[in-house]
């Protein structure tokens, strides 16, 4: 039997809601600027929504979606995001987590749990993170990254008590004959500081002692594939670009993974396959599949 899981990543859904004047008073005010300098000539609605039923036609076991579905965590924003997301799918077969954009300021951090308690809820039905999610052979775990930073900013953290919570879900899985995957939304390498995972290195610390099978994450809006080496195994971590992206002269066009697992004779076979926009309003498949 294979599972079929696809990764799709920063929405960014448009358009941007108008803002009252209050809400400005914030770190929204640098964010509104660059939506309306140029971030609403690349995040398309259209686009977002030729990708996801490109996805659909797929027909995949499984959706994770890693984070930023709003821009700047206005109380307008979350209610939409929600709408759109149920259009993805529902609770039990998506997978999500946020984003920085989700927890921009510290007025709204909240919003998105309180937004989309089903998605980030684990087998257990407990809202919050680290989640665990099982799905045939599949244990899905969600982490969040997200916290508010200053302006300029949009670096992330785990932090100490959420990295015990998920050393302890590895650890329990360990002796366990399932794939597993950590959905995140900053990538566990970055060049620039101020876009980090301020504890990365713990983190990459954490999954040398307790590693899992393939790390999916955002925020960086581009192809990316590195791999974490460990004594026992070679992690995979594959990052993707917007899936609203379209003609961004600096990133690439939308796009998504898909990864069809199964069991092979020395534990599991992971097909990775990228499908994204290249040129044209047309998703096409953008490179030969290949075994993680």
């Amino acid at each position: 039997m294979t599972f079929v899981l696809a990764h799709l990543s920063d929405p960014h859904l448009p358009p941007l809601p108008k803002l009252r004047l209050r809400e400005l008073a914030s770190k929204r005010m640098l964010g509104t600027l660059n939506w309306r300098r140029n971030r609403h000539l690349i995040h398309r609605r259209e686009i977002l929504d030729t990708l996801v039923a490109d996805i659909h036609a797929a027909a995949p076991d499984h959706i994770a979606v890693t984070g930023d579905l709003v821009n700047v965590a206005l109380e307008a924003e979350f209610a939409p995001a929600r709408r759109w997301l149920e259009t993805v799918g529902p609770p039990d077969r998506v997978s999500l987590v946020p984003g920085n954009h989700d927890a921009y300021v510290r007025s709204t951090a909240k919003r998105f749990a309180e937004t989309f308690p089903e998605y980030i809820s684990g087998d257990d039905g407990v809202l919050g993170f680290p989640y665990l999610r099982r799905r045939d052979d599949v244990a899905i775990i969600g982490v969040s990254s997200a916290v508010p930073t200053a302006p300029l900013m949009a670096s992330g953290r785990l932090g100490s008590t959420q990295r015990s919570a998920l050393e302890a879900i590895l650890e329990r899985l360990a002796s366990e004959q399932v794939f597993r995957i950590l959905l995140i939304h900053h990538p566990l390498r970055s060049k620039r500081r101020y876009k980090s995972l301020t504890d990365a290195p713990e983190l990459i610390a954490l999954l040398e002692r307790t590693p899992v099978d393939l790390v999916l994450h955002g925020h960086d809006h581009v192809h990316a594939t590195i791999r974490i080496e460990t004594p026992k195994v070679s992690i995979p971590v594959i990052g993707v670009p917007s899936a609203s992206a379209f003609n961004d002269h600096h990133r690439p066009s939308a796009a998504y993974n898909l990864f069809a697992i199964s069991r092979s004779n020395t534990g599991f076979r992971c097909e990775h396959r990228v499908r994204g926009f290249m040129g044209s309003e047309e998703v096409v498949e953008l490179r030969e599949p290949v075994v993680l």
